[in-house]
């Protein structure tokens, strides 16, 4: 059995636990945050997370409050962030806020930021 790849670079994706969403819509959300903050990324920092394999973590908080905060703190070290709103079309109240995108950024980097959150 091999060990297992060490990756220099990854993304957190982190959904609200106490937003009642079924499991398809939690994964539409944790998508929405992926794309929202990659397009935020450095070319060289998408270029490096592509090149590695594109590492991705599912991170739970517990409410909208905590996301903010993580953004702040995030944005505050130069991690690309994007919060996610909800359209409202299907399961949950329009404007609701349930998911977080955090990089692709050092892997070093993230787990300052996230290194207390549950996963998902």
């Amino acid at each position: 059995m091999r060990d297992p790849p060490e990756f220099a670079w990854k993304q957190c994706l982190i959904i609200r636990d106490d937003v009642k969403m079924s499991c398809g819509k939690k994964c539409a959300q944790i998508a929405h945050a992926a794309v929202g903050a990659y397009e935020k990324a450095s070319a060289a920092s998408k270029r490096a997370w592509m090149d590695e394999g594109q590492k991705k973590v599912a991170l739970k908080v517990s409410g909208e409050r905590a996301l903010y905060e993580l953004k702040v703190v995030a944005e505050a070290n130069g991690i690309p962030a994007c919060i996610i709103q909800d359209a409202g079309l299907t399961e949950i109240p329009p404007g609701t806020v349930t998911a977080l995108g955090l990089g692709p950024a050092k892997s070093e980097l993230l787990d300052r930021v996230t290194s207390d959150l549950k996963l998902l």
